[in-house]
């Protein structure tokens, strides 16, 4: 009779607000403990607040006295030490048979363990004068070793998948495409109370608006979008532009700000701030369009966001959001402001598309759920059980 392997999950960045890659980890992981009953899961976290560590056991519905589930702290003083020493010893003394990180592994691992690596994108190959240099460094010198030592590589999209292979050469057979998904509590969870007027004085949102939801960083286009938007100044006079990020963030484009100030685009374009999660789908329903300018993505999180809250999505044409929003959003040409100014007035103006793009979104949503994502990642893991088995 087979027995179950022991698989190790590193989720750090659970509670980091982290955005995307956080979301992914921790609906995977809540996922994938919640379908599988044959092997046993150790959650690695470095967190060691108890009542952060209580949300951690709630969030990913943990129970305590299963035998099979186990919230792992292990504490250092520092992520070098941590991903150095701490992490590399208890994956040994552990015996662990499958441990699944992202991007970056440690310098030492046991032999015979079995590595799962999520690579969410690899936009510091393809933009890196967009990337700080000190982290490039690093990238550069530490992502091809992390992918030579690992057994299997997780990608969001068969572009991101097809990227690695031609930036790093890597077998394509050791790369899985296992889809993200839209939040499984977005906008069915905990759903705002307030009215929409409410709403609209939390955050000072203005009646008839464009939205972007999303990282303010120089890879997510914002200044390409604001000159686009810059030209409907005349023509639809009462439309303002909602930028949902964080202009505080480490790599906050600076260029967001010289754009609003050479536009003359100051008392159009408004920044809520911090958007609770409650509220945040109720923003997405009360737009006008949803506007995804990016260079480049692994996959796109926020265009079914804004499918599931009906508004209709305007994205950059590039390959991977292709494959994400399929038929149900409209493309514009990254090297032509006019594209996008243009589908964005035909949209806002005559209106013609907007019904049929709003009935293919909630069509297409339908294409991703965390519960296939989770049944693939299970069947990756199990591949390696026969491993185990040969050497008891």
């Amino acid at each position: 009779m087979a027995t179950g392997i022991r698989i190790a999950i590193d989720i750090r960045l659970l509670g980091k607000k982290r955005t995307g890659d956080e979301t992914v980890f921790f609906e995977l992981t809540r996922e994938v403990i919640r379908q599988d009953v044959l092997n046993e899961y150790f959650l690695l976290t470095n967190e060691s607040n108890p009542e952060a560590l209580d949300v951690l056991y709630k969030r990913l519905g943990l129970a305590k006295e299963n035998p099979r589930q186990h919230l792992v702290v292990l504490p250092a003083t520092n992520r070098f030490v941590w991903n150095g020493v701490t992490l590399p010893r208890y994956l040994k003394t552990a015996a662990i048979d499958v441990f699944h990180t992202q991007y970056i592994l440690p310098f030492w691992l046991p032999k015979g363990l079995k590595v799962v690596n999520h690579i969410h994108d690899v936009s510091f190959c393809a933009y890196p004068e967009l990337i700080d240099k000190k982290d490039l460094f690093f990238l550069n010198l530490l992502i091809p070793r992390s992918l030579r030592r690992s057994n299997a590589i997780v990608t969001p999209s068969a572009f991101t998948k097809t990227e690695i292979v031609k930036y790093y050469g890597t077998d394509e057979a050791k790369i899985h495409v296992i889809y993200n998904a839209l939040g499984s509590d977005f906008g069915v969870g905990t759903v705002s109370t307030l009215t929409d007027q409410e709403l609209r004085h939390k955050y000072q949102l203005p009646e008839q608006y464009l939205l972007y939801v999303g990282t303010l960083q120089p890879r997510k286009n914002i200044p390409f979008l604001l000159e686009a938007f810059a030209k409907l100044q005349a023509s639809l006079p009462s439309l303002q532009l909602v930028l949902v990020g964080n202009r505080k963030a480490h790599h906050f484009d600076s260029k967001i700000e010289h754009a609003i100030g050479e536009l003359q685009l100051a008392e159009r374009v408004v920044f809520p701030g911090y958007v609770a999660e409650e509220d945040l789908p109720r923003i997405y329903q009360m737009a006008d369009i949803f506007v995804f300018p990016s260079l480049y993505e692994g996959f796109g999180i926020p265009l079914l966001e804004a499918m599931s809250m009906e508004v209709p999505v305007i994205a950059s044409d590039q390959a991977c959001l292709r494959e994400i929003g399929g038929d149900a959003a409209l493309y514009f040409d990254l090297d032509k402001i006019d594209s996008l100014a243009e589908l964005l007035y035909s949209l806002e103006v005559v209106g013609a598309q907007k019904q049929a793009l709003i009935e293919k979104g909630k069509l297409r949503i339908k294409e991703f759920s965390w519960q296939k994502s989770a049944t693939k990642l299970i069947a990756l893991y199990q591949a390696w059980m026969g491993d185990k088995s040969k050497s008891l």
